[in-house]
């Protein structure tokens, strides 16, 4: 009985490996040209912007060189970027920077695919997002991993996280995995599994948007064999910009659950309100939050909580340390179950795509 949720375990963490690490992206030709502030003039493949930060390959550097967007001066590629700003305006195009008199912020112009041209305050883009018309070029995503292992009591604890995005121009989709294990000699091993599914897609107004999600959830601490939930709801972003993104997100969801030592499943019908922030400091550090409220409707009085936090220091390149903290609570448990599952974990994390 006691092998069953290792091996649960390893078969769930192969299948995340070979799902996430089935598409690696081919490789584009190393013909953008990026100019600073002081006059640097380098020329590479653009990977795409996030959280202030420009992340360019060149054939002559190892790795991914990450760039402070706010000392770009010029910058032009003739590949195509989905290109998001403040506002939550979306446009896709090459990219180019217009003529921009001396102490104005500058202008980034997008040439689109139909031959209209937008020109943009560069303090104003959010993200660039390459895209193309091959599938496996527009993912990108980070795996996280730490392993502690003790001779003394014979005792391991291991971490998992993964994370994949398709982003598009209205709209994206991403998947996470975390998956933890503590086993030692004489103790049952304790396993935490959870994937979490969502689409994401703007609306007419700026800033809005609607989102579907899907979780599936193993806790041996709260004596879950499967939890799946699946819903969605209205959100928008009120805060968006190249320092931090804060999003808000209510609808509903349905949930069904099925527990060990013979419970009967419960399926439930909850409301939503979620919360996603997201906090950035120049190519050294980010933080993220997000926590969700399952007040139940179909038993009145009773609320669930799911919070994850991962906080990242940059070390080089695409590998980062990462320290985590995951929580799930449930106010009116089953009879002789535990409430609440928390934990944390750290470890090293590898970014692949065009991040």
């Amino acid at each position: 009985m006691k092998t069953k949720p290792i091996m649960s375990l390893r078969a769930t963490v192969i299948l995340s490996w070979a799902f996430l690490l089935v598409g690696p992206l081919f490789a584009r030709e190393s013909t953008d040209v990026i100019v600073m502030n002081n006059g640097d003039h380098l020329t590479g493949e653009i990977k795409g912007l996030n959280a202030g930060v420009l992340y360019v390959s060149m054939t002559y550097i190892l790795g991914t060189s990450s760039l402070q967007w706010s000392e770009v001066a010029h910058l032009e590629s003739k590949h195509l970027f989905l290109v998001k700003t403040e506002d939550g305006s979306v446009y896709t195009g090459a990219l180019d920077t217009a003529n921009t008199p001396g102490g104005r912020p500058v202008k980034i112009e997008v040439t689109e695919t139909s031959g209209r041209e937008v020109v943009l305050d560069s303090p104003r883009i959010v993200t660039m997002d390459v895209t193309s018309t091959r599938f496996f070029q527009r993912f990108n995503g980070s795996i996280n991993t730490g392993i502690i292992y003790s001779k003394g009591n014979q005792s391991t604890q291991y971490s998992l996280g993964s994370q994949i995005n398709y982003p598009r121009e209205r709209w994206a989709a991403a998947a996470s995995f975390n998956s933890t294990l503590s086993a030692s000699t004489g103790a049952t091993a304790s396993t935490r599994n959870q994937l979490d599914l969502d689409v994401f897609r703007l609306m007419r107004w700026n800033n809005w948007f609607y989102e579907g999600l899907g979780t599936f959830l193993q806790s041996s601490e709260q004596s879950i064999n499967g939890q799946t939930t699946f819903g969605g709801g209205v959100g928008r972003y009120l805060k968006n910009t190249n320092l931090a993104r804060v999003s808000v997100l209510a609808g509903f969801v349905g949930q069904n659950t099925n527990y060990q030592q013979n419970i009967v499943p419960q399926n439930l019908t909850s409301g939503l309100i979620a919360a996603n922030v997201k906090f950035f400091r120049f190519n050294k550090t980010n933080a993220n939050v997000t926590a969700t409220l399952l007040p139940v409707i179909s038993q009145p009085g009773r609320v669930k909580f799911n919070m994850n936090a991962t906080y990242y220091l940059k070390l080089t390149g695409n590998l980062s340390w990462n320290v985590s903290f995951y929580d799930n609570w449930d106010s009116q448990p089953p009879n002789g179950l535990s409430g609440s599952d928390y934990g944390s974990t750290s470890g090293l994390s590898w970014t692949f795509g065009n991040k």
